[in-house]
């Protein structure tokens, strides 16, 4: 019988040693990788000291020491030079360690004092990168606002040639105006360049948005009124063009792309390490802004740490349109384990809630963008499915119904340090209001550039003012001891900075307050201390991080901030002048160099 000569079937054995090579190939290819961070984080260590103990800790064990020492993203020591010297002594020939040591007479370096970095307990990325596009926070008067958008039309031929092209800014006030007064619709159809655009610019707290002829147009018929908003109309009850709070609603604008958001989120950032500011509460995030930040999380490009309060704009219950993220992400900077709810609007379009009528504008009490049942409810069912609950109060008003709210819940199993309920702005309260908040141990979450509106004091009255901004009785009365600090930016400034100025001197930024040099209210300033701690280790302890942020202690994240003066004995106005020179984030300079 002859011999076949077709070659016999391959089996799956005789595929095995090309599968097997393939397979231990990308074994061996992650575990490369996988080693290679390991070692990385590993040999990422180096010690920083100063002669002059100028590394303020944050610690109560330790609160001024000369040397910390960093290894991976932990900090893993402090203490004395001498400490130091001898420990690496020993191992001084290793490479393993780089010691950086800056002496009292190499401060021309520009090294001069490291912090624990700052935290904002209240921001708004995106907002932030948005009013970036637009400013208008400079413009002092409707003409300039009228001339900052025809340049801005003219310098983008994409808006300039086509009249159906959106036009979006941010930042005007009108209380810096002569007059004060409101602008119009039709102020923004007074240039042939602006005629039939449609055009909405934000007010600076993003509580009010000024809107062109064409917006109204667009927006059809508008109904007489709205809860919780408020149409501005004219003598003949025709719509002015601004539209506050809820009736922002009403405006038919484009929501922003995917793109947009992250260009905005971008820029925030990018501001915010140069600032030397790592971590921001992010006080209203919405559910695409969260989809952004855990695709950045999962990518490895979230440079900063995200504490975000989930928001959804409604009276019905939204936790599941908001996902719960405990320390999620490839270097786990992303939390999202909060909401946050909306009682009234802001002081400076007469929308936040008073329990009298306004001393300038005695037609109105402001307004409440829920109602009290809706608020309760919500707030029930948040805190009944494990969400921190933290709450937009302005108006003494305001602050007295959440309290109501949050005190029965706590009299009724809640267990405020599991829970940890906030207060957003707290500005103004009741005299009774004032020690309230402290016997329940709720926490005022408040920013100190927002003190330095002195026009509002008109807005208020005499009686009124002496429970606003009250932030040294907030902290005395808060069992904790806890005053978290933000800015509010793209509202104020996003440098910590002008905050830390304003906390402890309550005089503006020219040095001027309505009380002389001392202050505004000076009983009411902080301690540099209490203002550094409520930058760093309060928003950490409102966050539910104070084992692993906001000091520099062994064990925790080797977050850290270097100035290049000690803002914690030089003068007032030197502190405007200080500029960062390092911003590090798990132990890597993210901004500037050591």
């Amino acid at each position: 019988m002859e011999k076949s000569s077709k070659s016999p079937p391959r089996t799956a054995r005789s595929n095995r040693p090309s599968w097997f090579l393939g397979a231990f190939f990308a074994v061996g290819v992650f575990w490369l990788f996988n080693f290679y961070d390991q070692y990385h984080l590993y040999f990422n260590r180096y010690t920083l000291c100063s002669s002059s103990k100028n590394i303020y800790t944050v610690d109560e064990s330790n609160p001024r020491v000369e040397c910390v020492s960093v290894t991976g993203d932990r900090i893993t020591a402090v203490g004395s030079r001498r400490e130091f010297t001898l420990s690496c002594n020993m191992i001084f020939s290793s490479p393993k360690i780089n010691i950086i040591v800056k002496e009292e007479s190499t401060l021309l370096d520009g090294i001069n004092l490291e912090l624990s970095s700052f935290t904002d307990a209240h921001a708004h990325i995106m907002l932030g990168g948005f009013m970036m596009g637009l400013p208008l926070a400079e413009c002092k008067s409707v003409s300039e606002v009228i001339d900052r958008l025809k340049a801005y039309i003219l310098a983008h031929p994409d808006i300039r040639d086509d009249r159906t092209r959106w036009v979006e800014g941010m930042g005007w006030d009108q209380t810096k105006w002569p007059g004060a007064k409101f602008p119009t619709a039709a102020d923004l159809d007074s240039d042939p360049l602006l005629h039939g655009r449609p055009i909405v610019l934000r007010r600076v707290d993003s509580h009010a948005r000024w809107v062109s002829l064409r917006v109204l147009e667009l927006a059809g018929n508008l109904p007489p009124s709205i809860d919780g908003g408020l149409i501005v109309r004219d003598q003949n009850d025709k719509p002015t063009g601004i539209f506050i709070d809820n009736a922002q609603s009403l405006i038919p604008f484009p929501e922003w792309t995917e793109s947009q958001l992250s260009d905005f989120f971008d820029i925030t950032v990018k501001e915010a390490l140069a600032h030397g500011v790592t971590s921001i509460h992010d006080a209203a995030a919405g559910p695409n802004d969260i989809a952004l930040f855990k695709s950045k999380a999962d990518q490895g490009n979230l440079p900063i740490r995200i504490y975000a309060m989930g928001n959804v704009e409604s009276d019905e219950y939204w936790g599941s349109q908001i996902p719960r993220l405990i320390n999620y992400g490839k270097h786990q900077r992303l939390n999202v384990r909060s909401v946050k709810l909306f009682t009234d609007g802001a002081l400076g379009s007469w929308g936040a809630a008073l329990l009298e009528p306004y001393t300038d504008k005695p037609d109105t009490v402001g307004l409440m963008r829920s109602t009290p049942e809706a608020l309760s409810n919500l707030t029930k069912q948040f805190w009944k499915d494990g969400w921190q609950v933290n709450i937009h109060c302005i108006g003494d008003k305001a602050n007295h119904v959440i309290l109501d709210i949050f005190e029965d819940i706590l009299k009724n199993g809640g267990n405020v340090t599991d829970w940890r309920p906030r207060i957003e702005h707290a500005q103004i309260f009741t005299p009774e209001d004032l020690v309230r908040i402290g016997k329940l141990g709720v926490i005022p979450s408040v920013q100190p550039t927002h003190a330095l509106a002195w026009y509002l004091k008109a807005r208020k009255g005499p009686k009124r003012i002496r429970g606003a901004y009250a932030y040294r009785t907030l902290l005395e009365n808060s069992p904790q001891n806890v005053l978290p600090l933000g800015s509010d930016f793209p509202v104020e400034s996003i440098n910590p900075l002008f905050g830390f100025h304003a906390a402890v001197s309550r005089l503006s930024t020219e040095g001027k307050s309505p009380h002389g040099d001392g202050g505004w209210f000076p009983e009411e300033r902080l301690t540099r201390l209490q203002t550094l701690k409520g930058m760093t280790l309060d928003p950490a302890y409102a966050s539910f991080s104070e084992h692993e942020l906001g000091s520099i202690s062994p064990g925790k994240k080797a977050d850290f901030v270097v100035l290049n003066k000690d803002i914690m004995t030089i003068s007032f106005e030197d502190i405007l002048r200080t500029q960062v020179s390092a911003t590090v984030v798990d132990g890597k300079v993210m901004y500037g160099t050591l």
